[in-house]
């Protein structure tokens, strides 16, 4: 451990001296080193207890942003730029419905942890820390004097580095913002300073249609609402935190989010919250959303992958209303994320959706709840499917008081010979979700997003005998056409096999090869 911890301390320290001088560093390498001291301490008193406590994890995996942010204020003010760095321990002040929830899993709902920041004590802190820390790195130009005018002589806006992720409780003790909290730090301190905007900077052309790993035809969505966003959040789009949103709501602070690595695209736009339902049902009218040419009525499908079915089946004797209370209240004494839930009331059944690695844990508090009646007879079986499942669900605001939107979404399903083993609805009619075998997620993403036409029909090609000049011919004419081919035909060519007679290359997954022009590259 101190041999690791040795290495990620100098490869920091290494990129610190890089760039910038020794009389920026040197007050920041002490800081570092003296951290690098606490961390060991901490970890080697963990070998008297041989495991490692979710609140030791935390406190451990904060170091990265705390070291990443010293660097970057480090260089800016290498750089001249008028800056100060913000350790966010000081000043971010939550709570957490769960302390003992660890980091959470990447991608899953239930990684926010139940956090929330205490707003009167966090802005009460941040204050202090403008006015005093602020002002003597000169990011504050106001003057303590109400009556004297700001300084204006600089006019460049000053640049506030400030560490996501991590945070403290309000006894003190360090914590997190759970997996990808980064994203909520930026949102909280956008809604604390009065922000104008956020912008999220990621490595993708903002939020997409799907994930475009396994949905090659997903494309970026120019706008999302406040609410679309979070659902898409909870159902998995990983390049978004579940809670981010929620600070931004009260303010409507718009949130971009954008490409680091293609920083002239416009990426997606959130803000705006969605019609309530009862404002969607005033007129009563329901139309079928092929009618409405041109409009989609959802706007990304997801997925949330590794989870479980909990089932409990024939409890009638019992009653729907107990068996429900207590169902969920074992789910909730035992601190289980409930993902999704549906109930047969003809036969008291009730089955729930859990992450995979919760499984177990549910099953035997369900067991220990019901034990009684198990032994009875009065509830016929609970059982924990063994193979592993996924949560597939399609978002959209333009779901409600639309027919044919489930229909549709089934019907793609069913001819991708997807089998269906749980359905649920929102009562937003935001979302509707499915769970399927996790063998089958990635054809079920790819059969929805082509059922709304969120993708043209694509036609899939295979080139056999395709060496020399006559089959780099033939890609740089689908090359040349395919733009023109899905505006007016609305259908797109993958060209995802080339064959010679003695080799053959195919695109992983799938993948279409349209950009290979040298195709003798390929069969080499």
């Amino acid at each position: 451990a101190e041999a690791a911890l040795d290495e990620a301390l100098e490869g920091q320290l290494s990129i610190l001296n890089e760039l910038a001088p020794a009389e920026i560093t040197a007050a920041i390498e002490e800081r570092m080193r003296k951290d690098a001291k606490d961390i060991l301490s901490v970890v080697q008193s963990l070998r008297m207890i041989r495991s490692v406590p979710p609140s030791v994890m935390e406190v451990v995996t904060g170091f990265g942003e705390i070291w990443s942010a010293q660097t970057l204020y480090a260089y800016l003010k290498h750089k001249g730029v008028k800056t100060a760095w913000l350790d966010a321990r000081d000043v971010l002040v939550v709570k957490s419905e769960n302390a003992n929830a660890g980091l959470g899993e990447k991608g899953s709902s239930s990684s926010t942890g139940g956090v929330t920041p205490l707003w009167v004590e966090t802005a009460k802190r941040m204050e202090e820390w403008w006015n005093v820390e602020g002002r003597k790195e000169g990011v504050n130009i106001i003057s303590e004097d109400a009556s004297e005018p700001a300084d204006t002589s600089d006019d460049s806006a000053p640049i506030v580095v400030a560490t996501g992720f991590v945070a403290t409780t309000s006894e003190g003790v360090p914590t997190t913002l759970k997996r990808s909290g980064s994203d909520y730090s930026a949102t909280i301190f956008a809604k604390l300073v009065n922000s104008a905007r956020v912008t999220m900077w990621k490595n993708t052309d903002g939020v997409y249609t799907a994930d475009p790993r396994r949905v090659p035809e997903a494309f970026s969505i120019s706008s999302l609402k406040y609410d679309e966003a979070m659902e898409l959040a909870y159902f998995g789009a990983q390049v978004l935190h579940p809670s981010a949103m929620v600070p931004c709501i009260d303010s409507n602070i718009p949130v971009y989010v954008r490409n680091i690595f293609n920083p002239s695209f416009e990426g997606t736009v959130i803000q705006g919250r969605c019609s309530s339902l009862s404002d969607v049902n005033q007129d009563g009218k329901v139309a079928n959303w092929r009618a409405n040419r041109g409009q989609i009525p959802i706007k990304g499908i997801t997925s949330v992958d590794a989870v479980s079915l909990l089932t409990l089946e024939g409890a009638s004797v019992i009653g729907g209303a107990e068996v429900a209370e207590r169902f969920m209240g074992s789910m909730a004494g035992a601190s289980i994320d409930v993902l999704m839930v549906t109930q047969a009331s003809s036969e008291s059944s009730i089955t729930v959706v859990v992450p995979e690695n919760q499984g177990n844990a549910a099953l035997a508090a369900l067991k220990s709840t019901f034990e009684l009646e198990l032994s009875r007879s009065n509830v016929n079986s609970i059982s924990l499917t063994e193979s592993p499942m996924a949560i597939v669900a399609i978002v959209g605001e333009g779901m409600a008081m639309q027919s044919g939107v489930s229909a549709s979404f089934m019907s793609s399903l069913a001819k991708a010979n997807v089998n269906i083993r749980v359905i649920a609805q929102g009562s937003s009619e935001r979302q509707v979700a499915v769970v399927v075998e996790a063998k089958d997620a990635s054809r079920a993403l790819r059969a929805a997003h082509m059922a709304f036409t969120l993708s043209s029909t694509m036609v899939s090609v295979a080139i056999l005998g395709g060496t020399g000049k006559l089959g780099s011919a033939l890609i740089r004419q689908l090359n040349a056409q395919k733009e023109l081919l899905a505006k007016n035909l609305n259908f797109s060519v993958c060209v995802n096999a080339i064959a010679s007679s003695t080799k053959m290359f195919a695109g992983q997954g799938g993948q279409c090869l349209v950009e290979y022009n040298d195709v003798d590259e390929l069969l080499e």
